[in-house]
């Protein structure tokens, strides 16, 4: 098993790394204000020679002290620089402000999580979502999508699809090579997949498992592609281990899924699938298992998405570990036929045989 993680640091850059995490949730929000009203890009306007303070406060109609106050963080935080009295963007800076994987996990962490992370603590705890309770009375992030405000599901959104549809174009191939029939999408949300399954394979026909929420907006979007002939919904509540999947799948589909759940929901969901699928049909699970990661960034971002999981979301799930995954796959009667790796971001696709 690979190691994770290093303890090289000097006291001195160590205590350093420490006050970054003390100040961490201030530093946050300076640097998305900045991006929010302008000033980033003012100064990324200037590139060459560099600007002002009060050039940019006169052209945003901010006031000197509050443009002074932001960008003297700026400097500290390491998104500008300053030369001759004069703001140049760095190249953090610059993934701040044009970078759609940053864009899509700073408004993610903004509008979804910020607020309801006061409550980490009791979520840790209680093995709940305690930080839900801040949009309103869910027990899960799931149930409440459809009803949080329009700015929330709209990141929520943005951040899910920033990593899905990446991968879309890559897992079509591979799922489509034993030429499925019927594909079962677990938890198929807003319907993409399905739809990209469509106009991929003019033979295949896909049904959706999800909430009747999820599948409203799945509707709306299948009937606008014409696809509603080949793409039909089955409503269940997917923690509810006892309501069977529709049977006689020769694909079952969990993209981005099993993450939402505890590893006793993983393995009752696992349990059903095998039970849903033909004899020679197969489970895709593709996620982004934190261990199988190119980039320590991309690490940092999973392991910090798993806290998500645990104040927002549902109180008891998290990324995987990609063993962890093998692990329940086996128990619940598939052997792992091939995986393929290096997918999109950061995903991999496990694709399961029965035994």
């Amino acid at each position: 098993m690979r190691n994770f993680g290093s303890d090289k640091l000097s006291a001195l850059n160590a205590k350093f790394e420490a006050q970054k995490i003390a100040f961490g949730p201030i530093a946050f929000q300076a640097v998305r204000v900045m991006r929010k009203l302008g000033i980033l890009q003012m100064v990324e306007e200037s590139r060459k020679e560099g600007i002002e303070v009060s050039s940019i406060a006169k052209k945003l109609k901010l006031s000197n002290y509050g443009v002074q106050v932001l960008l003297d963080a700026g400097l500290s935080i390491g998104v500008v620089r300053q030369v001759n009295n004069k703001f140049l963007l760095t190249k953090t800076g610059y993934f701040i402000l044009n970078d759609p994987l940053t864009i899509a996990n700073m408004d993610f962490t903004h509008d979804v999580n910020y607020l309801g992370f006061f409550h980490l603590e009791e979520s840790i705890k209680n093995g709940q979502a305690e930080g839900l309770k801040v949009f309103g009375n869910w027990k899960t992030v799931y149930e409440a999508l459809s009803s949080l405000p329009e700015q929330v599901q709209e990141s929520w959104f943005q951040f899910d699809h920033y990593y899905s549809d990446i991968v879309f174009p890559l897992a079509l191939p591979i799922i489509f090579q034993d030429n499925p029939k019927r594909i079962l999408d677990v938890g198929g949300n807003t319907g993409k997949f399905s739809i990209k399954c469509a106009e991929f394979n003019p033979d295949a026909k896909i049904t959706i498992l999800d909430l009747p929420g999820q599948l409203n907006v799945a509707y709306q979007n299948i009937g606008k592609h014409g696809f509603a002939d080949r793409i039909d919904g089955f409503a269940i509540d997917l923690l509810d281990a006892k309501k069977p999947f529709p049977k006689g799948a020769d694909v079952v589909w969990m993209s981005q899924f099993l993450d939402c759940f505890s590893e006793e929901e993983i393995a009752h969901l696992l349990r059903r699938s095998f039970d849903a699928l033909n004899d020679q049909g197969a489970l895709y699970i593709n996620e982004t298992f934190w261990d199988n990661q190119k980039y320590e960034a991309s690490t940092y971002s999973l392991n910090m998405t798993s806290l998500y999981f645990s104040c927002i979301a549902n109180g008891n799930s998290r990324m995987y570990h990609s063993e962890d995954m093998k692990r329940l796959v086996e128990a619940a009667g598939f052997s792992i036929a091939e995986e393929f790796t290096d997918l999109g971001v950061s995903h991999t696709i496990l694709k399961c045989k029965k035994k």
